[in-house]
């Protein structure tokens, strides 16, 4: 009967497009080859036709890409950049003022409660930072947010480089990334296999034809030890280590050649592993192939999961290993898919945040269109003349200064389309309003509201309230992801043996993202202010308010310090209720305490003169020793006295 199916799925909600759909519910051909190549799966198919979208739309080249799939009026269209302004604003809040990396339990350092685990915590926190400085993490963290807010996904790669000392991370566009998940594979489960391929064109002046290359990490057994070798093709392959065998044992199977570190079961001849952050043996462990295949050396059917190796080229790292199933001697793929959105229940890909807007920034499109043209027609409008000089040949043209000769019974008249313009331009501010109701991004944090209409603090945070709930769930969904990531760097340096990290044990990192909605610093001042007055917030929370209302302060503790280092009418209430100057002199950070021992006297204007303790003491130790001697001293000092009198 020709009944057409409808199929909702993850991409659904591009079907409205031509050239995103046909009859038969696949990608344009002509507008997205992409993603109909021999090599991706039928799966993805839909994915990379979308990621091509969206970008065209964040590039202002939807109208390019809809040219492509046959629409002949689509280059007249204007596009002003809207949803690459989208994007910019939610990634801005997503991501907030600051990214700070925290460890729990590394606030109490230097407090009188500091522990073995405090000091472990601190450290890692501060190895963790130091790194992040290193790999220009905020630069990453940009370039990953703008791939999962405009296309719904970004993805991470970690590898140990030899040359820096340091775990790198790298950015990779999620068109390029393929993980290969089962039938009953949940969506948020970890996959164990994962490839990022892409397609490299012929280059002639090289002599290189097209190719596909393709890199792929592996969760598997681990196998006896290899070293890069040749095929008898001259390939560069990994080949099984030789096993000498001596010869009183000829009659036995050898065990198989063991990597550092490994240990052989015979009964079930499985090689495990102690990995320095487990506590106890792992048999799996993550292998990286690198591999280009020529596009005509790729006969019959298969996608980019069962190319196959016989005919492919393996790339040789810079220490010289074959990259052909190199044991990476860890027990993680150290990739991190970051969703843009919760993903749905069986569902493991994120939603662009233009995904629901997009038709209204295609009217909003079509409106900027429409007003262009009538501001032409408002500019130079249209004229109509009639009489002698309206039926003669000469063309007219209106210009400043022009006369012309109408003759008798002649007229004319201009069209005035002013007011479609206001109107069209009334109606591209309803559809702006639109997209910003729908996105949940209200016009104050787009920066489009006149500051001096906002009535009051408290208005502004009620118009923010859609706002709030957006960057919430956003952010749950990356808070996991980013923990990872950081455990992936940890577990990546005790991997590589860096000198810094030796004795550190893992710590359960996280990502914290800072204030995200404009405030009113005057208005928290005045908060803050009285409720430390009127005794109803601590010192802390005061504080904390200051710093997430962006007050320029570094840290918490310093701060709380310095102020409770200048508060005397506080130190002095502490004094009358404790009577404890030892407590006082801790508040203030001062030494209270007065010394026991009172400084020793100095005789003025003697040279080399004893002080009046020293002589007193020497005096005494003289007369117990001598009790004779010391009469006559006495006596002579007498003497001198009385003469000294005279």
């Amino acid at each position: 009967m020709g009944l057409r199916e409808v199929v909702i799925h993850a991409w659904s909600w591009l079907n409205y497009k031509p050239i995103y759909s046909d009859q038969l519910g696949m990608p344009n051909r002509r507008a997205f080859p992409e993603s109909v190549a021999m090599w991706v799966p039928a799966e993805d198919e839909k994915r990379l036709a979308a990621y091509k979208l969206l970008a065209a739309y964040d590039q202002n080249q939807a109208a390019e890409l809809a040219a492509v799939g046959g629409d002949i009026h689509a280059r007249d269209r204007r596009e002003f950049g809207d949803p690459s302004m989208l994007i910019d604003t939610v990634m801005a809040h997503v991501l907030g003022r600051e990214q700070t990396i925290t460890v729990p339990g590394a606030e109490h350092e230097g407090s009188d409660t500091a522990d073995a685990e405090t000091a472990m915590a601190a450290r890692v926190q501060e190895l963790l930072r130091d790194w992040a400085e290193s790999e220009q993490l905020p630069m990453r963290l940009q370039q990953a947010e703008r791939k999962a807010v405009s296309l719904g996904d970004g993805v991470y790669r970690l590898a140990w480089d030899r040359d820096k000392n340091r775990p790198t991370l790298r950015v990779h566009d999620p068109g390029f990334y393929f993980p290969v998940l089962g039938e009953d594979d949940d969506g948020g489960e970890f996959p164990t296999r994962v490839h990022f391929a892409w397609e490299l064109p012929e280059d002639a002046k090289r002599g290189l034809k097209a190719r596909i290359r393709r890199i792929t990490y592996e969760l598997d057994w681990i196998r006896p030890a290899t070293a890069s070798g040749v095929d008898q093709a001259g390939r560069a392959v990994r080949a099984p280590l030789p096993v000498d065998v001596p010869e009183d044992a000829l009659d036995t199977e050898p065990p198989p050649p063991l990597g550092r570190g490994d240990m052989f079961d015979p009964g079930s001849g499985a090689i495990s592993r102690m990995y320095a952050w487990n506590d106890r043996p792992s048999f799996v462990t993550c292998y990286l192939t690198d591999a280009t295949w020529n596009l005509g050396d790729i006969k019959g059917p298969c996608d980019v999961d069962s190319l196959p190796l016989e005919v492919a080229t393996f790339a040789t790292r810079g220490d010289g290993e074959v990259l052909d199933h190199l044991d990476l001697l860890l027990d993680f793929i150290p990739v991190v898919h970051l969703p843009n959105t919760v993903p749905s229940a069986e569902e493991r890909w994120g939603q662009s945040s233009l995904a629901k807007v997009l038709q209204v920034l295609d009217e909003l499109a079509g409106s900027d269109t429409d007003s262009a043209r009538a501001s032409a027609t408002t500019g130079s409008p249209m004229v109509g003349i009639w009489g002698k000089a309206a039926t003669s040949n000469h063309a007219q043209d209106v210009a400043p200064g022009q006369v012309w000769t109408l003759g008798e019974g002649g007229g004319m008249i201009a069209v005035d389309t002013s007011k479609n313009l206001a109107e069209l331009r009334a109606h591209v501010n309803d559809q702006r309003d639109r997209v910003a109701t729908v996105a949940r991004i209200p016009a104050v944090a787009l920066g489009t509201m006149d500051p001096s209409k906002v009535p009051s603090g408290y208005a502004l945070q009620l118009s923010l309230g859609p706002l709030d709930s957006l960057v919430s769930s956003m952010r749950l969904a990356r808070d996991h992801k980013y923990a990872l990531l950081l455990k992936m760097v940890q577990r990546l340096y005790l991997a590589g043996q860096h000198p810094d990290w030796a004795g550190i044990q893992p710590q359960p990192a996280k990502l914290t993202f800072g204030a995200y909605t404009p405030t009113d610093k005057q208005s928290v001042l005045d908060q803050v202010a009285l409720g430390r007055e009127k005794k109803v917030l601590s010192l802390e929370t005061c504080v904390r308010m200051l710093m997430d209302a962006g007050f320029p302060i570094e840290d918490a503790q310093t701060e709380i310090e310095l102020i409770e280092s200048r508060s005397f009418d506080d130190a002095k209430t502490l004094a009358d209720a404790t009577g404890d100057s030892t407590a006082v002199g801790d508040y203030l950070g001062l030494d209270l305490n007065p010394d026991p021992t009172p400084p020793p006297v100095v005789f003025p204007g003697i040279p080399g003169a004893q002080t009046a303790g020293d002589a007193q003491a020497a005096a005494t130790a003289d007369a117990a020793a001598n009790p004779a001697d010391a009469a006559t001293s006495t006596n002579t000092a007498t003497g001198q006295d009385r003469g000294n009198a005279q």
